[in-house]
């Protein structure tokens, strides 16, 4: 008889067991829960209110540089450097390129022979290969290609060292110390994957020669393969409104910009005054443009004079960039922040620009309210009806700011929404970095190159002969590609929308849902493979 009324039991303890949390929860959330989670929605929207203000304001000065600003060539001294009939190249500076690497397989060929294409005398010219590999096949193919070229006459050297100490940092410090570089005026660095136009050189070091309170000049980077899938259009929609509006406003108006760490050329005497590189964070490109700026050198952005690169096509390689391009701008920030404060050489105004546009809001805040307002503090409020949020802040200024940011790459503007999604995913990553990067722990100084595929894809396709699909079938690996991070937040966010769909009033479910399916696909590790249409 005990027996049988054990198992009958079972239905009353759940049930007691139940209004016991439900009596907890409710005895914990008027005096607790509710007034914390109003604090996190004002927070958000304060923080929201910044990124917004800071969109609009960088996009009237964008349509008024466009239509009233001079261009660089007409804003500063810039006339093109010839042959002298009796003194021949003499009146070119001599200038160094320096190509860092680290097991470019599939690239090294291509960036070489770019820059070795350049158009500059070749007694004016210096070539540095500064070649970190750790795989002693690529490094005999990379010294291979070096010698050829140099066999053709160009003056090229294949530059190695003992260790890989301050990674890239640390690689075009090196190279600057040789004795060969000593008479070199101007340094021109590009990544691997940068194939840059023969002209290029000759477009941008005028600008060096004949403004001697100008640093650095920045090309804009273009993407040869942003139709390779839908991860490479989202990057490109990102990166394009970075070097559309970003770069040429803060070129524009302070003739300041963050180094893109390449496709850059530099004036040695800036880096040598500004302390040279520094390997104290993962931005060590950044880090040199602050300190050179904050010694009152000038910076010019050159929006037409574009370098072909390449965007990470998986979405293992673009994960561990993004962490890097967050963190280590944080780390830095931690770093500077009063060292910006207390310099004497720079204006007021620009110091705020630096300190509360360039670093806290775009740096910082922008991550944090795009991953704590719409992933977690919305959802959550649809299980506290108590807590209210303004229509304005959850979806008026989220869009106004979805359509600014469309301006850089119009060609995507039917994407625009997913890009939206997927940025909220990508926020959660980049949210997590930064806070490691303010609070220097973990990861704060983790370093990986980013994965280059160069043709070998486009190849591959070819010899296959194969009609491009929807779905490409990448090497299936457990580990790259299942993402427990992305797939728990999928669920809390699947759990809140149908939570809103029975019960809610704000019919926040029709956005909860599509974002769940965007954290599904990128928590299965699919959105590297899906070709846009």
């Amino acid at each position: 008889m005990a027996a049988q009324a054990i198992p009958n039991s079972f239905p009353y303890v759940r049930q007691e067991f139940t209004g016991v949390l439900g009596q907890m929860w409710e005895l914990v959330k008027a005096p607790l829960i509710v007034p914390l989670l109003r604090l996190a929605v004002y927070v958000c929207l304060a923080m929201a209110l910044m990124l917004f203000c800071e969109r609009v304001y960088m996009g009237i000065v964008i349509i008024l540089v466009k239509l009233f600003w001079k261009k660089p060539d007409k804003r500063y001294n810039w006339e093109p450097l010839e042959e002298d009939l009796e003194g021949g190249s003499s009146n070119f500076p001599v200038v160094l390129v320096q190509i860092p690497m680290y097991n470019e397989k599939e690239v090294y060929k291509i960036s070489i022979g770019a820059a070795c294409g350049l158009s500059w005398p070749a007694d004016r010219l210096v070539i540095q290969v500064l070649d970190d590999s750790t795989d002693p096949i690529i490094k005999e193919m990379v010294e291979v290609e070096c010698q050829r070229w140099a066999s053709k006459g160009i003056n090229i050297v294949y530059q190695i060292r003992e260790t890989r100490g301050g990674y890239k940092a640390g690689a075009l410090k090196e190279g600057l110390k040789r004795s060969y570089v000593k008479h070199c005026e101007y340094v021109a660095i590009f990544d691997a994957d940068f194939r840059p136009e023969p002209d290029y050189l000759k477009r941008a070091i005028p600008f060096l020669v004949n403004n001697p309170d100008i640093a650095l000049v920045q090309a804009r980077w273009r993407f040869v393969n942003a139709d390779e899938c839908l991860l490479t259009r989202m990057q490109e929609m990102s990166l394009d409104y970075h070097f559309t509006v970003e770069q040429e406003v803060g070129s524009a108006t302070h003739a300041f910009f963050g180094f893109n760490g390449t496709a850059g050329v530099w004036r040695i005497a800036a880096i040598n005054e500004a302390g040279g590189w520094k390997d104290r964070t993962t931005v060590e490109d950044m880090d040199l443009a602050v300190r050179s700026s904050l010694r009152g050198w000038k910076f010019v952005y050159l929006g037409d004079l574009q370098v072909k690169s390449e965007l990470p096509s998986t979405f293992k390689a673009f994960r561990f960039q993004q962490h890097r391009w967050s963190c280590g701008p944080a780390n830095l920030f931690r770093k500077m922040v009063m060292e910006i404060v207390r310099n004497k050489k720079v204006r007021f105004w620009k110091k705020v620009y630096v300190i509360y546009s360039f670093f806290f809001v775009r740096k910082i805040i922008a991550h944090m309210v795009t991953f704590f307002f719409y992933c977690v503090v919305l959802p959550i409020t649809i299980w506290v009806p108590e807590v209210h949020v303004p229509i304005w802040g959850a979806i008026y200024i989220p869009s106004i700011i979805t359509i600014l940011n469309s301006v850089g790459t119009p060609r995507s503007v039917h994407l625009l929404f997913y890009w939206i999604l997927f940025e909220n995913v990508m926020s959660l990553h980049r949210t997590k970095a930064t806070f490691i990067g303010l609070l220097e722990t973990g990861r704060a100084n983790e370093w990986v190159v980013t994965e280059k595929l160069g043709d070998a894809l486009k190849n591959k396709d070819k010899e296959k002969g194969s009609a491009k699909s929807i779905f490409r079938r990448p090497k299936f690996k457990i580990g790259d590609r299942i993402h427990l991070l992305e797939l728990g937040f999928a669920a809390f966010l699947f759990t809140s929308g149908v939570y809103d769909l029975f019960y809610g009033k704000n019919h926040y479910y029709v956005y909860l849902f599509l974002q769940t399916i965007t954290f599904t696909i990128t928590g299965f590790g699919y959105i590297g493979t899906i070709v846009p249409s």
